[in-house]
């Protein structure tokens, strides 16, 4: 599931090529995509006509602010990649993938299009003078952005205290750590040094203060890189993502921890796989 990084990655690439320009129509091939108008011609009636101002991420959601110089008020386009959606920046002579779902055409013959394999991603329309929140549900679950100036060790701290679960699974938690999600998770406790079944009632104060920017610092890293090749993500111009060759533990089972020379553990939380090196993690953290 592409996770905060790589949105944030098409979130850029979204804003370098997509802004300002007039959507012209589109094409709804799969209604289900569609969460929000529940009528597909609504949906495309919506957004046609319409510019992207800009696009935000909150999470892992990707909101685009659209105007119109008919509308003092916006309206906007919401999309959840979730487990294998892409948007793509394409000609509109190039051939449509057959995991195809929506079409947005734009100006100069060029369209976003959003591929999902799976069919969970959704995308939604909201109209103007409408919360959105009130629409896309999903936003008013999560919690603080990593990257927020209210991200801190105190709300971090905060967010944990109490919780008789292990650290993986609250960092997975949506309403703990907004975009956060299973690669991340693992990376920023190898550097740690946190065990991923360490129940949070059991963290000290001092771990949790380490953990807080190595969180930050492992998501910056990953950004820089363009986001990670697993689940096939792809970039808006469909460049694979470069971190996952360089990743600490993530995906790296049997392998030799890239410290030690450990052989990288695997176990599951909550039904989710965690990666771990057992002599890294039960002692300090790395660098």
């Amino acid at each position: 599931m592409p996770e905060l990084p790589e949105v944030e990655t098409v979130r850029r690439g979204l804003n370098q090529l997509t802004l300002n320009q007039e959507i012209t129509g589109g094409d709804v091939l799969l209604h289900r995509t569609v969460a929000y108008p529940f009528s597909t011609e609504d949906f495309i009636a919506g957004i046609q006509g319409q510019a992207i101002a800009t696009w935000q991420r909150y999470g892992k959601y990707l909101l685009a602010e659209l105007h119109t110089p008919k509308n003092s008020t916006n309206s906007y386009l919401g999309v959840h990649l979730r487990m294998t959606g892409q948007l793509l920046w394409l000609h509109s002579d190039e051939p449509l993938h057959k995991h195809t779902r929506v079409r947005i055409f734009l100006g100069q013959n060029q369209e976003l299009r959003f591929v999902d394999q799976r069919t969970f991603g959704q995308m939604w329309w909201v109209p103007p003078k409408i919360e959105v929140k009130t629409v896309v549900t999903g936003l008013a679950k999560l919690a603080c952005d990593p990257f927020a100036p209210e991200f801190t060790v105190d709300y971090l701290a905060e967010k944990l205290a109490n919780r008789r679960r292990p650290i993986k699974t609250a960092l997975l938690d949506q309403s703990v750590v907004a975009g956060l999600g299973n690669i991340y998770a693992d990376e920023a406790l190898f550097l740690s040094g946190i065990l991923p079944d360490t129940l949070c009632i059991n963290l000290q104060r001092s771990q949790i203060a380490r953990l807080h920017p190595i969180i930050i610092q492992v998501l910056e890293t990953s950004i820089a890189a363009g986001g990670t090749t697993f689940s096939n993500f792809l970039n808006v111009q469909g460049v694979n993502g470069n971190y996952g060759g360089v990743a600490w533990v993530y995906n790296r089972t049997g392998e030799p921890c890239r410290v030690c020379h450990t052989p990288i553990q695997r176990i599951k939380l909550a039904g989710r796989s965690s990666h771990f090196c057992p002599q890294c993690q039960s002692h300090s953290p790395i660098g």
